[in-house]
């Protein structure tokens, strides 16, 4: 449910005015210009071209996410890392705007709050006439604009009136680079003619896998010598971390397994003989709850349906096995139920479902529930009542009206009477939230439905398990304070070392361990040939050593080589093969020399430098259209893939595929799509001091 939508829960007129001082926050403040922050101390968390980040503003919001998106663990770490991307934008985009202008003025922003894409829009709709009514919004703002509930404020302001501003002012700033798309005439004759040209050409291919990788060894030296020639290519911005690790599960171990079978198995004869399911569970304990009623077969979420319906009423069906629990399941019952039905209820609370408070007595609830059974049977009209009297706000503007639902959609006493009750059966249910007056309008679909007791025990990592897993990882960490030790130990138990490679300060996962901030934090506090102590990471326990500390600037060799050493051997690969095989000065003699066939390839398009069978190869494409080849064999060329001579048969242009106007029309799409990437070439541009690590 969103915030909005829970504000109003607690009465629509306080929303309103909640709404209504955002709005004049808004207007009379800066904010209306950059949604600025209004809380200051002394911590940052960051800065963004000199611009702070402040942890009380950032520790607001991440609070604000939390409520929305859940609190805890892995979620929390996500909303860091993507809170922090949100605040690097606003600032970056925010500098941009300022130097531009740009700036939603108050008519706008009541554009925003009051137009058809309104991000209130589901709140002040008519559900009767999907009709939204800006002037009912307009009049509640009008009224209650006096209303000083700062909290709530805040959260209106953070879910609703800031990002609205955010996206309008950056559908400006997008607007303005879309509209600076421009192509030159000179690339458009050149796109036509590129798409057009097209050659036919003969060559005799030597693949580099042809040559065996120890005969074209790659020194440190040389991947050096390659890393200063393209040193741009090969700058990082940020230092990295690499970890080599061992892992010790503490997962259930074949024993653990063996004990919650065990525990199923002691309880399934008093299972079985127990006369009132429910009471049997409560007392013993069971993994999955029980719910009193019938559901079919297609809602059944376990594994074994298929014979689970076919066990007969009062018997047993396991134990079995259901992800990493052992069950066992009883067949209470089985009836004819449709799959959906359709009512209108009228419902009298006696408890709040979302704060379980008590908001009305159960005695005066009932009184009130049955005078209003009295009163339609005495001819008032339903929906009148629905209207004066219903605590649903769910279906109140509908005339109490539940269209066709699914079974177990409902609470469990409301669900069975419009399942179970004849269609036209009208009558006084209760359930958990309080009385309802109910009348079944509908039901579609009849099937067999079953009601089934489940008694599961989980299987659990017992304490022995633990204790063996973090005991041997903290003999393994004593024993191996040092590279050459933590090797040895790994080889002595035969235990495979992991490799975690360019972890940076700021990261909450590791791969192959996922979430694992404190591991992370433990590298950034360690140095090369440290070895941690055990680390509990999920259902492991892992100890790890740090590698490498890679600095910012220029790549190291050991960082670089998994990309250059394939570079640098194929260019020994490629001498080696022109000198040694590629004889002659044709085709036919450097077929008889290499002993590659000759080979042919018709009609390749300049723009499209693929070679059927080889895969992409630019170079030689290039080379196709260069006419001094016409006829005769090239020189070996060094490609991507293994070395080439080729004799280009003809080059000419095909008919047409695209004219100016379209091409034109495409190369600007392309230039305003590329201008959505804008952020990302701002963000780079940018300086940017991130201290994250030093908070989470």
């Amino acid at each position: 449910m969103s915030v909005i939508q829970r504000v109003r829960d607690k009465g629509a007129w306080i929303l309103f005015g909640f709404i209504a001082l955002a709005l004049i926050a808004f207007i009379l403040q800066d904010g209306v210009r950059r949604g600025g922050s209004t809380f200051s101390n002394t911590t940052t968390i960051g800065k963004v071209n000199g611009e702070k980040i402040e942890r009380a503003d950032f520790e607001e919001k991440l609070a604000m996410q939390e409520r929305m998106y859940g609190p805890q663990g892995a979620q929390r770490d996500q909303l860091i890392g993507s809170l922090w991307n949100q605040e690097v934008e606003r600032v970056v985009l925010g500098q941009e705007y300022e130097k531009l202008g740009l700036q939603v003025s108050p008519k706008e922003l009541s554009d925003i709050l009051f137009g058809d894409n309104s991000p209130l829009k589901q709140e002040f709709t008519d559900p009767k006439t999907g009709e939204f009514k800006a002037n009912d919004a307009r009049q509640a703002f009008a009224q209650l604009k006096k209303s000083k509930n700062t909290e709530q404020i805040k959260t209106i302001n953070s879910v609703y009136i800031t990002p609205a501003i955010q996206q309008t002012l950056r559908n400006k700033y997008q607007n303005l680079l879309m509209q600076a798309a421009y192509v030159p005439k000179w690339l458009l004759e050149k796109q036509q003619a590129d798409q057009n040209a097209v050659t036919s050409f003969s060559y005799v291919y030597v693949p580099y896998l042809s040559i065996n990788d120890s005969t074209a060894k790659v020194s440190d030296d040389e991947i050096a010598a390659y890393v200063s020639k393209h040193a741009k290519e090969y700058k990082k911005t940020e230092e990295t971390r690499n970890l080599s690790y061992v892992a010790y599960s503490a997962a259930p171990s074949g024993a653990d397994s063996a004990n919650a079978l065990n525990q199923v198995l002691s309880l399934k004869a008093e299972f079985a003989a127990a006369k009132d399911a429910q009471s049997f569970l409560t007392k013993v304990g069971s993994e999955m709850p029980y719910y009193d009623s019938y559901v079919s077969k297609a809602r059944m979420q376990q594994v074994n349906k298929d014979s689970l319906v076919k066990t007969p009423v009062g018997s047993l069906y396991g134990p079995y096995l259901d992800a990493n629990t052992y069950v066992v399941a009883k067949m209470l019952g089985t009836k004819q139920w449709p799959d959906s039905a359709k009512v209108r209820h009228i419902l009298i609370g006696t408890v709040d479902p979302r704060s379980g408070q008590v908001v009305r007595p159960d005695s005066v609830a009932k009184k009130m529930i049955d005078s209003i059974e009295t009163a339609i049977k005495g001819g008032a009209d339903f929906n009148a009542m629905v209207t004066k009297y219903s605590d649903d706000q769910g279906s109140k503007e509908k005339g109490g009206l539940y269209d066709f639902f699914p079974q177990g959609q409902m609470a469990v006493a409301f669900n069975d009477y419009a399942f179970d009750k004849p269609v036209g059966t009208k009558g006084v249910v209760k359930t958990e939230f309080g009385y309802h007056y109910m009348e079944v309008l509908g039901q579609k679909n009849v099937n067999p439905v079953y009601k089934i007791a489940y008694l599961s025990k989980p299987i659990l990592t017992s304490n022995e398990t633990e204790t063996a897993a973090s005991t041997a990882a903290a003999q393994f960490a004593v024993s191996g304070k040092n590279a050459k030790a933590f090797n040895a130990n790994a080889v002595k138990e035969n235990r495979q070392i992991l490799i975690a490679n360019d972890i940076k300060q700021n990261d909450f996962t590791i791969n192959g361990l996922g979430q694992s901030r404190s591991l992370v934090r433990w590298a950034y506090e360690h140095s090369a040939g440290d070895v941690s102590e055990p680390t509990q990471v999920g259902d492991k326990y892992v100890v790890a050593i740090v590698t490498a500390v890679n600095k910012a600037g220029t790549a190291s060799v050991a960082e670089a080589r998994p990309t250059v050493e394939t570079i640098i051997r194929n260019e020994k690969k490629a001498k080696l093969i022109i000198e040694s095989k590629f004889k002659g000065n044709s085709l036919e003699s450097y077929s008889t020399s290499t002993g590659a066939p000759v080979l042919r390839a018709d009609s390749l398009s300049f723009a499209a430098p693929f070679i059927s069978g080889v895969g992409s190869e630019p170079k030689i494409i290039g080379a196709a259209f260069n006419k001094n080849l016409a006829g005769k064999a090239s020189e070996p060329i060094a490609g991507a893939t293994g070395v080439f001579s080729i004799k280009i048969e003809s080059n000419g242009a095909k008919a047409a595929i695209a004219d100016v106007a379209t091409i034109k029309q495409n190369l600007i799409q392309a230039a305003k799509m590329s201008s959505y990437r804008g952020f990302e070439a701002l963000k780079k541009a940018a300086t940017i001091k991130d201290s994250r690590s030093k908070f989470y």
